[in-house]
């Protein structure tokens, strides 16, 4: 069925769901796993040197430790259920741009990945990772929903 998936992860709790999803995936189809987090760029914004809160170098410090915590967690997620597994850490302002890039480099054959389910205006204004890598990737993209945000969005309807 499948031989390699990359499962992006933004460290929050739903993408953890995802992973969890895809590595059982995985390990239903004797495929490897790819686990991502696109961490963006130190950018400074600010009129006055005292709304600084971190230098560059510790901003990127700071999100390679975070970044690795989700990882490895993730990873545990792999181990666990006996599914080979890598990790990458990328540094990209455009996270859709890294995760297409990836898969496309590694061969992968499907993308597992959680959607926050944003509407309305906060999905105008914010975008969603997700919808661009949709858009821009001929690699096949599972779209994973937490069963409670499907059962939310159908109360709501």
């Amino acid at each position: 069925m499948y031989r390699h998936l990359l499962i992006p992860t933004d460290g929050h709790p739903l993408s953890m769901e995802a992973i969890t999803h895809g590595v059982e995936l995985a390990r239903k189809s004797g495929a490897k796993v790819t686990i991502l987090t696109v961490s963006e760029p130190a950018q400074v914004f600010a009129s006055g040197g005292d709304q600084v809160a971190d230098t560059p170098d510790e901003y990127r410090r700071h999100m390679r430790n975070h970044a690795a915590q989700g990882l490895d967690a993730a990873a545990t997620v792999a181990a666990s259920a006996g599914v080979s597994h890598d990790k990458v850490l990328i540094e990209q302002d455009e996270p859709y741009r890294a995760i297409v890039r990836v898969a496309e480099e590694r061969g992968c054959d499907l993308i597992v990945m959680a959607s926050h389910g944003r509407r309305g205006l906060p999905a105008l204004v914010l975008g969603s990772e997700t919808m661009k890598v949709l858009t821009h990737c001929s690699v096949p993209v599972l779209v994973y929903r937490s069963p409670a945000a499907r059962a939310a969005q159908q109360t709501a309807a």
